[in-house]
Parts: structure tokens; C-alpha cells; sequence
């Protein structure tokens, strides 16, 4: 083996010995990086987990709401619509018992009307018999 053989041996060693020195380097550097960027990125992830957490337990919870809603939406057309047809039928109901009150209180009125009027019949008959009687009475004495 000449020299330069041997040089260039020695040479391959060192870049060989340079590619172990660069390959360590760079784990190192890689863990260093990953550490880094775990610094920097895990807080950030685990605030938006938090946050996704929390969004969720309120969306679901606007979920649960918006159907008791819902169903008290439904019962409570339901619950309307009866109020509705209540309040027809006694508004219904109210105007026929005063239409029949009113037709009692005017059934009521003509019948005594009418006993009060027979009552006036009555005494008017009386007073045509009384001046009748008058008539005759003063007749009769005209004639004496």
C-alpha cells in the first residue's frame, strides 16, 4: 500500500467520521426542534382542545334546549289552539244566553204590559158604567 492509498484511506475515515459527527447533529438538533415545537404548539393545542371541549358541551347542550323547546313549542300550539276554541265556544255560549235572557225579559214585560193594560180596560169600563149611571141619575132628575 502506497501513500497515498493510505491518504486517501485516512481521508475516507474522517468523512466517514464526518458523516457520524453530522448524523449525531442532527438528532440532536431534531430532538432539539421537536422540543421546541412542542413548547410552542402543545399549550396552543391543548388551549383549542379545551376550547373544542367546551363548544361541544355548549352545542350540545343548545341541542337538548332547542328540542324542549321544540316540544314545548308543539305543546304549547296545542295548548292554544284548545284555549282558542274555548274562548269561541264561550263567547258563543254568552251571546245565546243573553239573546235568551233578553227574550225572557221581553216575553216578561209583554205579558205584564198586557195584565196592566186589561187592568186599564178594566177601570175605564168602570168609569164609562159611572158615567153612565150619572147620565141617568141626572136624566132622572131632570125629569122630576
Amino acid at each position: 500500500m502506497n501513500m497515498s492509498e493510505e491518504k486517501m484511506k485516512g481521508q475516507i475515515s474522517a468523512k466517514e467520521d464526518e458523516i457520524t459527527r453530522i448524523e449525531e447533529e442532527a438528532s440532536k438538533e431534531e430532538a432539539s426542534a421537536e422540543s421546541k415545537i412542542e413548547t410552542e404548539y402543545n399549550p396552543k393545542i391543548e388551549a383549542a382542545e379545551a376550547k373544542l371541549n367546551e363548544e361541544e358541551v355548549l352545542r350540545d347542550e343548545a341541542i337538548q334546549k332547542a328540542e324542549e323547546w321544540n316540544n314545548k313549542k308543539k305543546e304549547k300550539i296545542a295548548a292554544a289552539k284548545i284555549a282558542n276554541k274555548t274562548l269561541s265556544q264561550l263567547k258563543s255560549e254568552k251571546e245565546k244566553a243573553l239573546n235568551v235572557k233578553l227574550k225572557e225579559i221581553a216575553n216578561d214585560k209583554k205579558g205584564k204590559i198586557k195584565e196592566v193594560q186589561g187592568e186599564i180596560k178594566s177601570l175605564k169600563k168602570q168609569i164609562a158604567a159611572m158615567e153612565k149611571e150619572k147620565a141617568k141619575a141626572a136624566a132622572a132628575a131632570a125629569e122630576k
